[in-house]
């Protein structure tokens, strides 16, 4: 079983079943998140909190606490977003296998550390 972390647009996708989502192919994998991709997704959708079915699905996953660890080495890249650079700490940070990510920016650095950048599980 691969360590999958998810970046927020993935996490996103799952999150509104969105028809380039397949759950299926992550179900037996441990799967990882950072806490900003809930943030992105309660921030984007209006989400209305207390809320039952986003506290069921968030259970699913292991989130990579965000800490001052992480911002300090997201503020000094490798990318010029933050975002971006937040979610590829986080995953070295949980030691994830692989980082699922429909960014081709992203998926043109091909690994981070030992995390390799897909688009999709083999």
């Amino acid at each position: 079983m691969a360590k999958v972390f998810l970046d927020t647009n993935y996490f996103i996708d799952f999150a509104e079943r969105r028809k380039d989502s397949n759950l299926t192919q992550l179900e037996d994998h441990p799967l990882f998140i950072s806490p900003l991709s809930i943030h992105v997704l309660a921030y984007i959708y209006k989400y209305k909190l207390p809320n039952k079915k986003l506290e069921g699905f968030i259970a699913h996953f292991t989130q990579i606490p965000l800490d001052r660890n992480i911002v300090d080495k997201a503020v000094s890249g490798p990318t010029i977003d933050f975002e971006d650079n937040v979610q590829l700490h986080s995953a070295t940070e949980g030691e994830c296998d692989f980082f699922l990510t429909q960014d081709q920016d992203l998926l043109k650095l091909r690994y981070f550390g030992k995390t390799e950048i897909v688009a999709r599980l083999k």
